[in-house]
């Protein structure tokens, strides 16, 4: 497992910081995921997504449905990833977003830990 980058957005008074990792298995996911809790305690959320070849998974980590996972998700898809870990950690400011601010938020917030993946 290999962090390739970090990348930290702030709207609203919340603080979103993505985490973007290449990863072998599932047990580096595991790892990662359990890490960035101890690290991040109060964090109000910590959605992720990951594709190891054809295992997926996506998260909202009690964000609205589809609001968080799902655009990390896309985002690996449309840039054609694999064995990948998304994670995008969440500190609430005190001013909802809105179902699509806070889409908006995460994915900016992830295309730009993406967007400087050495390759």
């Amino acid at each position: 497992m290999k962090l390739i980058n970090t990348y930290t957005y702030e709207i609203k008074k919340s603080k979103f910081i993505a985490y973007y990792y290449n990863v072998g298995n599932l047990e580096d996911i595991k790892f990662i995921l359990e890490n960035l809790k101890k690290e991040h305690k109060k964090a109000r959320h910590i959605p992720y997504a990951y594709k190891i070849d054809n295992i997926i998974r996506k998260s909202d980590d009690k964000e609205p449905t589809n609001t968080a996972g799902t655009p990390l998700y896309k985002l690996i898809e449309k840039e054609k990833l694999n064995y990948v870990l998304l994670v995008v950690v969440r500190y609430f400011g005190g001013i909802k977003l809105g179902a699509g601010g806070l889409l908006r938020a995460y994915l900016t917030t992830a295309k730009e830990a993406v967007k400087e993946r050495k390759e």
